[in-house]
């Protein structure tokens, strides 16, 4: 049996744990049919703190970038609320995505047709939804110096976070956005703020000329980052692609969620820059968190973690067939009836954890026999 590649897993805390059980089952599901993969498994967030006093280890981190391949779970609790800024659990998945430069983040919002019902929009404008938010991921915001809280001689406190952004950090994600679009529906909508931000006014020059100079075939429309909430929610399908800063990325993408019902169905992939040999690091995760007060029920919708590593299969070993069967076999899981408590709906078979593992093993052996 020849091995495909390697995969980092760290599943965190909550509920990353138990939907990333699933992932492994069809790990093993594909070893059966002669696709291996190495997996090794670390710490991270809360879960690494515990042990080590930090939410990512120097040694973990070096492992990520060696691997380049990262399969990730989820991070935080309320336990870990009163640490320090610096300790807690997300910094660790900040730090990975920063060191590992990982700068384009891909939020698909897709509705499966078995739950077009389940979104809190009518079904006629999510049916059929195909949207990818790409995100950039390592600049902006979240990122920029100066950053802090300082006292003031009259007692006050103030509070600093910096926008930055050059125009390669821009163009880079730019280019991810235009090559996605594409292979799909050839759209993109850049979203900012240009009316009333320095980082928008440069964000909308910069993918203007890149379009201009390697993408004319793409058409691209500029967008404020306001209208494109509102647009999410009045008339969703007009999208393709959109791609936007860190923090609007991170806003939208969440409002794009909720189009599909449940964010336990959303996957997402962060994305490095090709070296060489064309290989991308990568860390892939589902969108929806911890969810600390489901932890330990084995209620937890395993679905957007199996999407998340379909989309491993698909950019980082270029194994586009087998994504699209995983991809299928939820679908048709779905349309049998299947659900999670997270989309429950009357006349449906209401499943554990485990349980739709089971019901997406079944539906994968059916598809490949």
């Amino acid at each position: 049996m020849a091995q495909v590649g390697r995969i980092l897993f760290l599943p965190g805390d909550g509920i990353g744990a138990e939907v990333m059980t699933e992932v492994r089952r069809v790990i093993g599901w594909l070893a059966r049919r002669g696709i291996e993969f190495a997996v090794e498994e670390d710490l991270v967030g809360g879960a690494a703190y515990d042990v080590h006093g930090v939410p990512l280890t120097d040694a973990t981190m070096a492992k990520a970038n060696e691997i380049g391949t990262v399969m990730f779970g989820a991070v935080g609790g309320p336990k870990y609320d009163d640490l320090p800024f610096a300790l807690k659990p997300e910094r660790g998945l900040l730090r990975l995505r920063k060191e590992m430069d990982l700068f384009a983040n891909l939020r698909p919002a897709i509705v499966f047709p078995a739950l077009a019902g389940a979104s809190s929009l009518k079904p006629e404008l999510v049916e059929g939804l195909d949207v990818m938010i790409l995100r950039e991921l390592t600049g902006g915001v979240y990122f920029g110096e100066p950053r802090g809280i300082t006292e003031l001689a009259d007692g006050q406190k103030r509070a600093v976070d910096t926008q930055v952004y050059t125009t390669s950090e821009i163009e880079r994600v730019a280019r991810v956005g235009f090559e996605l679009a594409r292979k799909r529906r050839n759209k993109v909508h850049s979203v900012e703020k240009a009316n009333v931000m320095h980082t928008g006014v440069l964000w909308r020059q910069t993918v203007q000329a890149l379009r201009d100079r390697d993408y004319p075939d793409v058409e691209l429309e500029h967008m404020y980052a306001d209208n494109c909430a509102m647009q999410l929610v009045r008339r969703p399908k007009q999208f393709d692609v959109i791609v936007t800063d860190n923090l609007f990325g991170d806003l939208l993408s969440d409002c794009a969620a909720m189009l599909t019902g449940s964010l336990g169905m959303l996957p997402s992939a962060s994305l490095g820059a090709a070296d060489a040999n064309g290989r991308r690091k990568a860390m892939y995760e589902p969108v929806h968190g911890s969810a600390p007060d489901i932890a330990g029920q084995g209620i937890a919708n395993p679905i957007a973690c199996l999407m998340s590593f379909a989309m491993l299969l698909r950019y980082s070993f270029d194994l586009g067939a087998e994504a699209d069967r995983l991809e299928k076999a939820i679908s048709n899981v779905l349309d049998q009836g299947y659900r999670t408590a997270d989309i429950a709906q009357d006349g449906c078979t209401r499943v554990s954890t485990s349980g739709m593992g089971d019901a997406i093993l079944k539906e994968l052996d059916r598809l490949a026999a």
